[in-house]
């Protein structure tokens, strides 16, 4: 096969240890090195005193990332899914892994991953660690909801949000002692002082101490939650300030929020030239179906494995745009959702909103949307067929004038 690159190494990474096989046109060397800082900058020493270009190194973990942090200035690294490198089964070491890497990095065989620079990797771990903190956040509402059903006290019955500004204050309330449903119905503010009656019903259970300890422990942990988040929302914020107007374009469209704005550009990035078309960004963030055809038959269309924080965004989104009145994403979900079902519609628009965003970052522009109506106005002759035939099977004679 043609030689690709005659200097290269693999790397096949562990925890508290690595493999480098380099191989040049006078040889070919395996090498174990430790993990730790200064045995990789060894590393890096021996590759370039071997001349070595290019690295490739499979996606273990988290654990390829100090490799890769010391490696990227110096050389081209790669990291690979080890999926497209497995090696012949029954010939499994952690030298001829190493080996087997450098081989196909020699001959072109292997297609490295995404990896951003370092700023917008440090960006994602900023996006990333708010987002678990509001997955964090939102568990502890729902703890503080299982004390509440635990001392009868049916609070969300009644109230939207269980720690919103009434809500909290009637936990306070409880919290110190508080026991008259009366008393506590009287904190509430807002539309919910409407429904005092029934949450002076909803208020009468039996609170015990261990509750009420509870409850205080549950609340802390919300505020500290709420100020770390915070904390995070400004960094982010100040980090994205170059890309402002980016992201106000993004953040315009129908489902699509601020925060989910912020998260999205942090997992794309704001250079759309890196993926060639829509499709291939679509791809990479398994929003669309997968190619399992063989025989000329269809099998499974799986999207697949995807990026586990990209995805869940752009189906948020997704589900907040089907709600929305008279939009273009909203008219899309409810046309394929009574034929496909509701989950390969909320796909079909996650889908939607990335190629959107694509084309808004590559081309400036801002989102205009189609309107509610865009699908009947396309095909009036067929959406008027379909309304008849409707009218017919329920018995009627129709006869259309035009307004």
């Amino acid at each position: 096969m043609q030689v690709v690159h005659e200097r290269c190494s693999g790397v096949d990474v562990h925890k508290k240890k690595l493999l480098a096989s380099v191989i040049t046109p006078e040889k070919r060397e395996t090498r174990t090195f430790n993990t730790m800082t200064k045995d990789l900058l060894a590393l890096l020493d021996w590759l370039l005193a071997n001349g070595v270009t290019h690295v490739a190194m499979e996606s273990t973990g988290v654990y390829w990332k100090p490799v890769y942090n010391l490696l990227e200035e110096h050389l081209t690294v790669l990291v690979v899914n080890a999926q497209h490198i497995k090696a012949v089964p029954g010939r499994k070491t952690d030298v001829r892994d190493a080996e087997w890497i450098a081989e196909l990095l020699r001959h072109g065989l292997v297609r490295g991953s995404f990896i951003p620079d370092r700023p917008e990797r440090e960006l994602r771990e900023l996006t990333r660690t708010r987002r678990s903190l509001i997955w964090q956040r939102s568990q502890v509402v729902n703890r503080i909801q299982k004390v509440l059903e635990g001392a009868n006290i049916k609070l969300s019955s009644v109230a939207t949000d269980v720690v919103g500004v009434s809500g909290r204050a009637i936990l306070e309330a409880m919290v110190s002692g508080m026991d008259d449903p009366q008393a506590l119905a009287e904190m509430a503010r807002g539309a919910l002082r409407k429904k005092t009656h029934a949450l002076e019903e909803a208020l009468e259970g039996t609170v015990g101490p261990h509750q009420r300890l509870l409850l205080g422990v549950h609340l802390r942990h919300l505020d500290f939650l709420d100020g770390e988040i915070d904390l995070l929302d400004e960094e982010v914020a100040a980090r994205l300030r170059p890309f402002e107007e980016a992201l106000e374009r993004v953040d315009g469209i129908p489902g699509v929020g601020r925060r989910a704005a912020e998260d999205i550009m942090a997992e794309i990035g704001t250079d759309m030239s890196r993926f060639p078309t829509a499709a291939h960004l679509a791809s990479w963030a398994r929003v669309c179906p997968g190619n399992n055809e063989s025989a000329g038959k269809r099998h499974s269309g799986s999207t697949g494995h995807a990026n586990c924080w990209l995805r869940p965004i752009l189906v948020q989104a997704a589900q907040a745009s089907s709600h929305t009145k008279g939009t273009y994403l909203a008219a899309q979900y409810h046309r394929l959702a009574g034929r496909r079902g509701g989950k390969r519609a909320i796909m079909a628009v996650a889908h939607t909103i990335l190629v959107t965003i694509y084309h808004m970052l590559s081309r400036g522009t801002t989102y205009n949307d189609l309107g509610g109506n865009y699908f009947d106005e396309r095909d009036r002759q067929a959406a008027t067929r379909r309304a008849v035939r409707r009218l017919q099977a329920l018995g009627y004679t129709v006869t259309l004038e035009a307004a």
